[in-house]
């Protein structure tokens, strides 16, 4: 029997009968258990943070109240900047939007299930990340609303324009029907558009196992431990998918084993990450 797990979908090897036909089946196994460990972290992590995003910017929206925006955002509402001001809007919208659309993308049983639907949730996935990487480009670039300094801008700027190229070629197998060629394209695509978030659970690890924060300057918001993160919130979890997708296909037993560890030991930190993030949002009630 040949045990073939696919990222998010494909079949694993479930009893003792099937392990003991292959030797390889325990390490199949033990990677896919990882991986639904690591989904469903993100799962409940990523869905508090659409629901707070919702919570605080759509309540401060409906009541006018745009200043709150200024008591979280570097360079929030401005006051006659009206392109600026949209721009945010959208960006803001997407972030909820991309969130909750790219749960439903790697989501097994939606795929399996509902395949039109599938589709054009990810047509939707795409659009909603072009229009969220472009609208970073510009407040980072031209409107200058990114918080940091010049390599936490450039950390920035590299994750929306690999939305972008990742974006491209996912709907270019799509289009060619190649379509394991397609999610591979499109991972990578969902785990560099969930950097913003990534950051977000890396820092509050950060400032969690260390007490307070260290490494950088909380009030400016600089530091090389920002830097750090910056890079590594979409970095890291794009070489992690890479370590991954090699040992599930081309791996023995002993490379399946270890990324499965690598990836059990990384889901712990990042729950530790999101518990701290969740606690830092319902105390202070913004949508850091």
């Amino acid at each position: 029997m040949r045990v073939t797990p696919v990222l998010f979908g494909g079949g694993m090897a479930t009893t003792a009968d099937e392990l003991r036909l292959e030797p390889a089946a325990g390490a199949s196994w033990a990677l896919r258990a990882a991986i639904r460990f690591w989904f469903s972290v993100v799962l409940l992590g990523q869905l508090f943070f659409v629901a707070h995003i919702v919570s605080f910017y759509g309540r401060t929206s409906l009541a006018g109240d745009f200043n709150r925006w200024n008591k979280v955002l570097q360079v929030g509402f401005i006051p006659g900047d009206h392109l600026g001001n949209r721009m945010l809007g959208l960006h803001l919208a997407m972030a909820a939007l991309i969130t909750f659309a790219g749960l439903l993308q790697l989501t097994p049983q939606i795929r399996t299930h509902f395949p039109a639907f599938h589709r054009w949730v990810g047509r939707s996935y795409m659009v909603f990340a072009v229009l969220a990487s472009t609208s970073a480009l510009y407040l980072s670039v031209i409107r200058g609303g990114v918080v940091g300094d010049s390599f936490q801008h450039a950390a920035t700027d590299l994750d929306a324009i690999l939305i972008l190229i990742f974006a491209a070629l996912a709907l270019r197998f799509a289009l060619a029907r190649n379509f394991a060629v397609h999610r591979r394209w499109a991972t990578r695509l969902f785990l560099a558009v969930s950097g913003v978030w990534f950051f977000r659970v890396g820092l509050f690890f950060w400032i969690f196992i260390n007490r307070g924060p260290v490494g950088f300057d909380p009030d400016k918001f600089v530091g090389p431990a920002l830097t750090a993160v910056g890079f590594m919130s979409y970095l890291l979890p794009l070489a992690v998918f890479e370590l991954y997708w090699r040992a599930q296909h081309r791996g023995g037993a002993a490379a399946r084993y270890t990324v499965a560890a690598t990836l059990v030991v990384l889901t712990l930190g990042m729950a530790v990450g999101v518990f701290a993030h969740a606690m830092f949002m319902v105390v202070s009630g913004a949508a850091f």
